[in-house]
């Protein structure tokens, strides 16, 4: 039977400085690829947010060798640019890299069928209005779920301005 609790100072002390080193890396790795690395997650994010923790982790244990998981944290960290890069050059690639935002509510209606797509409640469109510290629903043009999972809402102010935060919605017919 192996080792459970402890085999050696030599392997712990292995996996502390693989730990440190690794650890250091990636944080110079993520503050060099930029912001995006850390931005609030959309489906791409959070795979390449998952896809470093386990190279980390990985490295860390010494499962892999620190050049191995140097390779690998690089591939991730390009790749995620490259995405990035192809979503700002092509709407086609921004359309599967990213979620569309979509319309809640609108105009005293709740969307239904948006809805039932995203999983949210009257409630939890209740509870979103609140906390922007709106008293009463009138007071509120849209509620719209941002490809990040955040939810906005958007005031009536009575102006009718140019161009909207709600432009690139789908705006439903009635009113």
């Amino acid at each position: 039977m192996g080792y459970i609790f402890f085999e050696n100072w030599a392997n712990v002390w292995h996996m502390a400085l693989m730990t440190v080193i690794s650890f250091i890396t990636l944080f110079i790795l993520i503050r060099i690829s930029g912001k995006r690395t850390l931005a609030k997650f959309n489906a791409f994010d959070f795979i390449v947010t998952v896809a470093l923790g386990s190279v980390l982790a990985y490295m860390m244990l010494a499962q892999i060798t620190f050049t191995e998981g140097i390779v690998v944290l690089l591939l991730i960290i390009g790749l995620q640019y490259l995405f990035a890069r192809l979503s700002r050059a092509s709407d086609t690639m921004d359309n599967v890299l990213n979620a569309s935002p979509r319309l809640l509510f609108y105009k005293g209606r709740y969307l239904e069928d948006s809805m039932k797509k995203e999983a949210i409640t009257e409630n939890e469109i209740f509870a979103i209005i609140r906390k922007e510290g709106l008293a009463k629903i009138e007071d509120v043009l849209a509620v719209v779920i941002e490809p990040n999972g955040e939810i906005s809402v958007i005031e009536r102010n009575g102006t009718h301005e140019e161009h909207s935060a709600l432009d690139n919605l789908k705006v439903p017919e009635k009113s």
